[in-house]
């Protein structure tokens, strides 16, 4: 019975461990997201503020011949 109740104890020690590190995993991971996620947002700004393309949206091109 004793060794049952210290495998058990052991296990539990080795599962909690393992929560502790996948849980600093995801936190680690949301705060690269969180990171990832500001720098698309800047670069988005940063393109929608540079020279307007070459088609200009707000003109109406004719369509082409084959419409």
């Amino acid at each position: 019975m004793d060794e049952r109740m210290t495998d058990l104890e052991s296990r539990l020690t080795f599962q909690e461990q393992a929560i502790h590190t996948l849980n600093e995993t995801v936190v680690e991971q949301q705060r690269l997201i969180d990171a990832l996620s500001r720098t698309v947002e800047a670069l988005r700004e940063r393109i929608k503020a540079l020279n307007p393309s070459p088609v200009h949206p707000n003109e109406v091109e004719p369509p082409p011949p084959h419409y």
